[in-house]
């Protein structure tokens, strides 16, 4: 069996980014919204705020002198994920214009331009 080593090549390429507010299309957290807390390009795969919840067992440690179990955000594949436009309740890809000389971030389904 032959595994593929995780360099620059291997990266997934997206047009989504930290802030964004995005929903998501498959799963258990289907038709929900959030925000992007960070995204691993290496793994495909993106954290977003109050989705896909997990408990992880924690030492007691300087930052957590308790330990126990919390709960943290789990990851989503990044397919599963759409940009949403709060103006126009839909959602859709993200893509590039240009206007007046500078790339703008647009919905692709509207054209129209996404607030930054």
């Amino acid at each position: 069996m032959i595994f593929k080593k995780n360099n620059a090549s291997s990266k997934f390429k997206t047009r989504l980014k930290r802030n964004d507010v995005v929903v998501v299309n498959a799963g258990k957290e289907k038709g929900k919204t959030g925000t992007i807390l960070r995204i691993d390009l290496v793994r495909g795969r993106v954290f977003v705020q109050s989705l896909n919840m997990v408990k992880k067992a924690m030492r007691p440690s300087e930052q957590n002198e308790k330990g126990g179990i919390i709960e943290k955000e789990g990851s989503i594949h990044i397919s599963n994920l759409t940009l949403w436009d709060e103006k126009s309740s839909t959602s859709g890809r993200a893509g590039t214009k240009e206007k007046d000389g500078k790339k703008v971030r647009v919905i692709r389904k509207r054209g129209k331009e996404i607030e930054i």
